[in-house]
């Protein structure tokens, strides 16, 4: 047993390491590695994350908020709060309440702690919350990867003006469900899958576009724990949406379950960012969805029999994989990003809010391709360009879909995710 060090040792040892660190303060190889190194990540998000809190507080303070849906929101919970459990009842200035029941109760409880919804300013502060919650699980999750170089984090936060702007200035629900999805994410690649699942759900019940990434979820839990486990997570996310519409339920079942898993719900034209291209009647055209429903269930099956299950050969391989392998980071977040972008490609419509459901996995999406840097940083470039066109217009829209399409064709081409390890003591062909 080596004899203790003494204090003057650990003293000389901790200025050793500070001169060194002083000297490379000077050389151009640190800050070349600080922003190329994926694994120096953590140093440029502290920084970032520091950063993000006075930047969200400047635009509070100095930037106008924009009234367009909180008010309607404030109304439609006002309703429950007058005791109307009847979704068909249940409306505001913008039209009726098309949402789940979570986004009942956190809006009520924004409802009685800003003065009725009164106190807007208190509001976007508790949005900037969020939006720190958000983002330090986004780093988290990158963080886990190392797949991403460390500058792209500084275009990801300080260039995404949209993004920023429907968190603490909109006071959309989106940002509430994709903040708790990320959070899900981030126990998904702890393992903790009862949390994970839980999280999952509580975001679904914010918003329907959660649903997009429902099929890499089943494959991840499918792979990681077997079909039996798989059903149990399922059955606790379903028990979870069912204990939250109870009220409703038992007031109008027919109205809750058509009104807030209205998946034909039908959009205006005028706010779509990506079908601007085509003339209205199109846009509003049941065939026109349906073909879009059907494209996207095509590329789905593709993708996940010749790349998500690549290397399965029988069907009873699947049911045993989670026996013999344990599916890597990048894996887990590769199927929750690909399988929400699949769905973003080929969507009915994206409005302005909508940004925020896939904005900080694009990054992750790009890094995965064999594309170049420089090629990357000019479509998240093209693609912010398209979301800040206002109104949207043909050009921007094409410009979108070209953008999505690249990302989509490289995907397919050349994704790249670290292999899934073997299971300590498992011998794999």
């Amino acid at each position: 047993m080596p004899p203790p060090q003494s204090r003057s040792s650990s003293t000389s040892n901790f200025s050793t390491r500070l001169k060194l660190l002083f000297r490379q303060c000077f050389q151009l190889s640190f800050y070349k590695d600080l922003l190329l190194n994926p694994k120096k990540s953590i140093y440029i998000m502290s920084g970032l994350f520091i950063l993000e809190v006075f930047l969200n507080i400047f635009i509070v303070r100095i930037i106008n908020y924009t009234e367009i849906d909180w008010k309607a929101y404030m109304q439609e919970v006002e309703g429950v709060v007058n005791g109307t459990y009847d979704y068909y009842q249940l409306k505001g200035d913008t039209g009726p309440l098309v949402y789940p029941a979570g986004f009942v109760y956190i809006y009520l409880i924004f409802y009685y702690i800003t003065n009725f919804g009164n106190n807007v300013r208190l509001v976007q502060y508790i949005f900037v919350g969020l939006y720190l919650i958000m983002i330090s699980a986004v780093f988290y999750i990158y963080n886990r990867n190392t797949k991403v170089p460390p500058y792209a984090y500084i275009f990801m936060c300080l260039l995404a003006y949209r993004i920023h702007s429907i968190f603490v200035l909109r006071l959309f629900n989106d940002p509430i469900a994709m903040t708790l999805l990320y959070i899900s994410l981030a126990f998904l690649l702890r393992r903790q899958w009862t949390v994970a699942c839980i999280l999952y759900s509580l975001a679904v019940s914010i918003k329907m576009n959660i649903l997009l990434m429902a099929p890499g979820l089943f494959f991840i839990l499918l792979l990681s724990v077997g079909l039996g486990q798989t059903f149990k997570y399922i059955f606790y996310s379903g028990l979870l949406q069912l204990i939250f519409a109870v009220p409703f339920l038992l007031s109008n079942p027919t109205a809750y379950i058509v009104r807030s898993f209205d998946l034909g719900r039908q959009f205006f034209y005028i706010w779509t960012v990506n079908w601007r291209l085509i003339p209205e009647h199109i846009f509003l055209s049941r065939y026109f969805h349906l073909t879009l429903l059907l494209l996207h269930i095509i590329v789905l099956l593709y993708v996940c029999r010749y790349q998500w299950l690549k290397d399965i050969k029988k069907m009873q391989d699947i049911f045993n994989y989670h026996h013999n392998y344990i599916l890597s980071d990048d894996t887990i977040i590769t199927l929750m990003f690909y399988s929400n972008f699949i769905g973003i490609c080929f969507c009915r419509s994206l409005h302005y809010q909508f940004y925020v459901w896939y904005y900080h996995m694009l990054f992750h999406l790009l890094w995965s391709t064999n594309s170049k840097d420089v090629v990357n940083l000019l479509i998240l470039g093209l693609i912010e360009l398209s979301w800040n066109t206002y109104p949207s217009t043909f050009v921007s829209s094409l410009i979108l879909h070209i953008c999505h399409g690249y990302i989509l064709i490289k995907l397919v081409q050349s994704l790249t995710t670290q292999a899934n390890m073997p299971k300590p003591g498992k011998k794999v062909k």
